[in-house]
């Protein structure tokens, strides 16, 4: 090596200013040693890369610098002990049972919809990345709730392929439940990465290997009402048109409507989508106005309601819960079985979606009247206009074709649901053991 380095410091600095011997062996050298170099150099770039990714890794790096990516973690799964679980969580225990996998199972209504089914004796199986949109620890307890009624939740992502096709090979689901999503409309302006990532990326990886599982599973999936975007008919019905998105969040649930009918037309996967008008009530989301008002309301934090232009009420189908879960596993029971088999279509397979409100919008600003009397606190209000932030002035269903086909019957009221919600708030952060918020 140091002849040749000898013969590279013969190298004039400024080679343009050097006549070059024209003998082809001192020509053919210095080509060899060029490459020589530049090969060294590369290397060197190489290895320098694979370092910086080996240190930057999720093995070493659990949370992605990336924040349109931070669901994607490394997680513990496999093993037989790991199985055991898996089975045991998705085991039928009831003559006419069905066996569920319940994708988002520790967000709000995913909790909701896994004990119900868990209560009648169907089999359920959750997953759930666990991430930090909001407050994770409100969704440890909701899956402490279940695990305490069999539930069984893993913990990953559904954008990776290789853990859905394990739960699969594990357990032959007749249904998924898939309401894992990335949520919120005004979150969307500063993530907008993590909304492709979820609810559309996550969705078709749940599709594809749907698709090839062997029997197919029916599939029910969580829509919005936001798909109706800047419509001004009302009440929104599910012939109305769905192509003015007011929100990046409400047109990745619209892409995901369109692609729920492709994956059905070209693969005979049988798909439910749920157009969720609003849902509220115990073990809730924090982000959503209900919610928050509360924990403002009661910390003595002004609070601000929007009003549309010229004073215009802004109002919402408030959805309690309870009712959801009930239009949800309606949905499960009347869903036809997928027609595919082995990743090819063998007939037409059912396609429906299906408006699931209170048919009853309530102006916000009643809203926070009931909060007060329940709460027996003054609201500091601070009324605003409506931003322009993907928010929608109202929302109203019309339920017909979900009362016809799901015999769907909302039965709760505004008031009667926020006394439900207050008092479990005030039981959950009680005591000062929780910080409210």
């Amino acid at each position: 090596m140091s002849k040749q380095m000898s013969h590279l410091d013969n190298i004039p600095s400024t080679p343009g200013k050097f006549k070059m011997d024209k003998s082809p062996y001192i020509h053919n050298r210095l080509r060899w040693h060029s490459s020589l170099a530049k090969l060294t150099f590369w290397s060197f770039m190489f290895l320098g890369l694979v370092l910086i990714f080996f240190f930057r890794s999720p093995s070493s790096n659990p949370l992605p610098q990336d924040p349109s990516r931070r669901s994607l973690r490394t997680y513990n799964w496999g093993g037989p002990a790991w199985e055991k679980r898996v089975r045991s969580s998705a085991r039928i225990r009831s003559r006419n049972g069905i066996s569920v996998l319940v994708t988002g199972a520790a967000g709000f209504v995913g909790t909701h919809v896994s004990a119900a089914l868990k209560r009648r004796g169907d089999g359920v199986l959750g997953l759930d990345n666990f991430n930090d949109y909001y407050d994770p620890s409100l969704k440890r307890a909701r899956q402490a709730l279940l695990e305490r009624s069999g539930v069984f939740i893993v913990e990953g992502d559904i954008n990776d392929s290789a853990l859905l096709r394990k739960l699969f090979e594990v357990v032959a689901f007749t249904h998924v439940m898939h309401l894992a999503a990335q949520a919120g409309v005004r979150y969307a302006m500063e993530n907008p990465g993590s909304y492709v990532h979820s609810n559309i990326a996550g969705f078709v990886n749940l599709l594809e290997v749907c698709k090839s599982a062997n029997p197919q599973p029916a599939i029910v999936w969580a829509s919005s009402s936001s798909v109706y975007g800047l419509n001004t008919k009302v009440p929104f019905s599910e012939r109305d048109r769905t192509d003015q998105p007011a929100s990046l969040y409400a047109a990745t649930k619209k892409a995901g409507e369109e692609i729920a009918h492709t994956y059905n037309h070209i693969y005979g996967l049988s798909l439910t989508g749920l157009r969720f008008f609003t849902v509220y009530g115990p073990w809730g989301r924090p982000d959503m106005a209900y919610f928050f008002f509360t924990r403002d309301i009661l910390k003595g934090k002004s609070i601000s309601i929007f009003e549309a232009a010229n004073h215009g009420t802004v109002a919402r189908d408030f959805t309690y819960i309870d009712d959801i879960v009930k239009g949800c596993l309606a949905a499960l029971d009347t869903a036809e079985k997928s027609t595919g088999s082995g990743g090819k279509k063998k007939g037409p397979a059912q396609l429906r979606v299906f408006n699931l409100g209170n048919t009853s919008p309530v102006p916000v600003s009643d809203l926070v009247s009931i909060l007060e009397r329940l709460l027996k606190v003054n609201a500091k209000r601070n009324i605003m206009k409506l931003p322009r932030n993907g928010d929608v002035q109202f929302t109203h269903a019309n339920i017909s074709l979900a009362q016809r086909e799901l015999g769907y019957k909302p039965s709760t009221d505004l008031q009667t649901g926020l006394k439900k919600f207050v008092r479990w708030y005030l039981s959950y952060y009680s005591g000062g053991k929780k910080a409210a918020g």
